[in-house]
């Protein structure tokens, strides 16, 4: 199957590499991003593509601004009517326990994972459902599995992404329309290094915690897989034709969904303890008191 795919978050990370591999296999790309211009040219450098080619369209998109999604969907919907394919992957990323993060952390993550996405597919199914074909792909993440410690926010809008996908492919499989979601594990784009707000304080109360997280987090980057793997990952899950699939990208996701299947709450939480390299329960001890 080749047609028309929209991705958003096509300008880095796992969109621009889904979207070069797609473009080279002779889909048509509509490519949502922030920023049209510099995204549209990241694509032409990594594709070849020619200026004004029509098997590559850039879309203004910011999945937090409703007025925006919006205008983004009766762009997609002018330069190629009802897409095939409508790709969720565009995503963002903290650093920080959960009492360290402000409360705009977590309505921007949930707009960019959430109510973004819901808002976008809502404006697209119309079409969708009156060519009677296309699929929704949720991107999520091993973490949508079990909340991971120092990335809380995360956790819980790929969790609620995917509990979304799973109620909507119930309610458009009649309808002859299927869901998607992939599981990625860890690959390298800029999401896992220089594109993350950091708000850590390493001589706070979370202090441990946030050093232990760290190390272990550096040392995942060295195993990260490239992003062009995930991409093939991508295309072979476009031949699906089931009305909801859902199936991990990387050997580390793979387990981790075997591990939630196999382990008890109170096993997998020691696991994921000892994999972040945190401290036992109640092992650090309170502030030290200075008395008057």
């Amino acid at each position: 199957m080749v047609g028309t795919v929209v991705i958003t978050g096509a300008s880095r990370g796992l969109g621009l590499a889904s979207a070069t591999h797609l473009y080279q296999q002779g889909w048509r790309v509509v490519a949502a991003v922030r920023t049209v211009e510099a995204g549209l040219e990241r694509l032409r450098t990594a594709t070849g593509a020619p200026d004004g080619d029509p098997r590559l369209v850039g879309v203004r998109l910011d999945l937090r601004d409703r007025a925006s999604v919006a205008a983004a969907a009766d762009a997609i919907l002018d330069a190629v009517g009802a897409p095939e394919v409508l790709v969720h992957n565009a995503g963002i990323a903290v650093a920080g326990c959960a009492e360290e993060l402000p409360a705009e952390v977590w309505q921007d993550m949930f707009a960019t994972h959430l109510f973004g996405p819901v808002a976008l597919t809502n404006a697209l199914l119309p079409s969708m459902r009156e060519a009677r074909r296309g699929r929704i792909v949720v991107v999520s993440s091993l973490i949508s599995i079990r909340g991971f410690p120092g990335a809380s926010p995360y956790s819980a809008a790929k969790s609620a992404l995917e509990r979304w996908a799973e109620a909507l492919a119930s309610e458009i499989s009649p309808l002859g329309l299927g869901v998607t979601v992939l599981v990625t594990g860890t690959f390298d784009t800029e999401i896992i290094t220089d594109a993350i707000d950091d708000y850590r304080d390493f001589d706070g109360p979370y202090a441990v915690q946030n050093q232990c997280i760290d190390r272990r987090g550096r040392s995942a980057i060295r195993f990260a897989s490239p992003p062009e793997r995930f991409a093939r990952g991508l295309s072979r899950a476009l031949r699906a034709t089931g009305p909801y699939v859902r199936r991990p990208v990387g050997a580390d996701a793979r387990l981790t969904l075997i591990a939630r299947r196999l382990l008890p709450d109170g096993v997998l939480h020691q696991v994921v303890r000892l994999a972040m390299g945190l401290p036992r329960a109640g092992s650090i001890p309170e502030p030290s008191t200075t008395i008057r």
